[in-house]
């Protein structure tokens, strides 16, 4: 049976380790067969007090052809030092014992005479130094195909550099007779329209039906749908007693007000109430900011329509840490449109603007804006008898026609300054 090996370090061996560590080195530009015409040397910094510089290295090994240099810091130093351990075994035949101490893996460079590189040099230099070099070469001895590439090229360059001139002269006048003030508030404005754009639901706009413009199978796909079966039941079995506490506790009133108008038909029924537990949660979602997990969506949420929630809606962080989920701002326009896009469907293509804007917590000009970037015609209802609570002041609407609204977008008037 062999014997079990323990492998013990002292505390005087650790605080060495970076002096007695064993060094592997590797030639760039070859093997080395034989060993016995190659003498190395090993230098250390003499600052041995500087935590950064006294485990700096330097080996040099010279042959009778050329000399190779390496170091283990700087930009030419292996990284594999800095991100694994690397241990050297030697084994002694007589005790057949075998001792092992930490190592470091250099990688040796061939040094060629009249050739210098100064230290503080960086990479851009290094390769400016490198074009010049190469052009100066075929000035004097470059073919004529490659002298006509090189004054092309010297010629794109001074072009290049005086369109520059140009476009900066140009933006010069053009903040001049504009003003920084108003450029910046026109970037802004357009920014948060393509930042809309980006966040709505999949939308085609030559479709000839109103139920094909935002295809529903693109906001809950037939999987996700037929998830929802057990949670729509229990949702289109509630009384009135239920739904009155609901609201009590601060549910949604788009869901409430889709609640209390289920249709007879029992599919359309089913339909409406699988939507209403959607919305209800893509609603609860949006007022939830940190460290979101399974637990904010409730009970019964099946697990292909939380995992569909999660990627569509939510970001991944990582915070003291770890990694959580998060809803950013800009999320909550996304969250929006696709509530929005959900209750046309379920409401003739008409939707409660004022009740979705009130139970996101947006604002009224933030709830517009996804409107109008969807291309849906805004109206206004005003309160009759029979309304539900919240329904007897005037609402606006939102409602989807073919073919699609286009508006303009509204150009911004600066109040001019009084003069005194």
């Amino acid at each position: 049976m062999a014997a079990s090996c323990v492998w013990k370090c002292c505390d005087q061996e650790r605080e060495q380790a970076a002096c007695n560590s064993a060094v592997v080195v590797q030639f760039s530009n070859g093997n080395l067969k034989n060993t016995d015409h190659v003498d190395f040397s090993l230098y250390r910094n003499i600052d041995v007090n500087a935590p950064r510089k006294k485990s700096r290295r330097i080996v040099v090994a010279e042959t009778d052809r050329l000399s190779y240099v390496a170091n283990n810091f700087g930009p030419e130093s292996l990284k594999c030092n800095t991100l694994c351990k690397y241990y050297v075994g030697v084994l002694d035949k007589n005790t057949k014992r075998m001792e092992v101490h930490s190592a470091q893996l250099f990688n040796m460079h061939p040094i060629i005479p009249g050739e210098s590189i100064p230290e503080d040099k960086t990479e851009k230099s290094t390769a400016t130094s490198y074009r010049e070099k190469v052009d100066s070469l075929i000035e004097a001895f470059g073919t004529n195909k490659q002298k006509r590439a090189l004054n092309s090229r010297r010629l794109n360059l001074v072009g290049s550099e005086a369109l520059h001139h140009a476009v900066a002269k140009a933006a010069d006048g053009i903040i001049k007779q504009r003003g920084v003030e108003a450029l910046e508030q026109d970037v802004a404005q357009s920014q948060a329209q393509n930042d809309i754009m980006h966040h709505l639901p999949p939308c085609h706009v030559d479709a000839s039906r109103p139920e094909d413009v935002y295809p529903f199978d693109e906001l809950l796909s037939p999987v996700e749908y037929a998830a929802l079966e057990e949670a729509g039941s229990k949702f289109a079995e509630l009384s009135a007693e239920e739904l009155q506490k609901m609201e009590q506790e601060g549910s949604p009133m788009t869901v409430l007000l889709l609640l209390q108008t289920l249709p007879r038909d029992t599919e359309a029924r089913e339909r409406q109430a699988r939507c209403a537990w959607y919305l209800n949660q893509l609603v609860r979602l949006s007022h939830q900011k940190m460290n979101i997990n399974r637990k904010a969506f409730g009970e019964g949420c099946p697990r292909v329509v939380h995992n569909k929630i999660m990627r569509t809606f939510t970001i991944e962080v990582f915070n003291s840490g770890r990694l959580q989920s998060v809803v950013p701002t800009s999320m909550r326009v996304k969250l929006a449109a696709h509530c929005l896009a959900l209750l046309l469907h379920v409401g003739q293509w008409t939707a409660e603007l004022t009740l979705l804007q009130r139970d996101l917590g947006l604002t009224d000009t933030k709830m517009v804006e996804v409107a109008k970037s969807m291309g849906l015609r805004l109206s206004k209802r005003y309160p009759g008898a029979g309304d539900m609570a919240g329904l007897e002041e005037e609402h606006r609407l939102a409602t989807l026609e073919l073919p699609l609204v286009k508006y303009d977008q509204p150009k911004r008037q600066h109040k001019r300054k009084k003069m005194t």
